[in-house]
């Protein structure tokens, strides 16, 4: 799965892991995200993502 880094603060969200803290399961694809969703550090929203390797 693609991991995507927020510009803003460099936090990696990696699908395999999800984002426990906020609700979202592992497995879940970065598309598959609540609209509402937020950067769990800098609470940048899902456009200030970037794909990363």
């Amino acid at each position: 799965m693609i991991r995507y880094q927020c510009t803003f603060c460099n936090y990696i969200y990696d699908p395999e892991i999800g984002d426990q803290e906020n609700g979202i399961p592992p497995g879940t694809a970065f598309e598959n995200l609540p609209d509402d969703w937020v950067c769990p550090l800098c609470l940048a929203g899902k456009s200030e993502f970037e794909e990363t390797e």
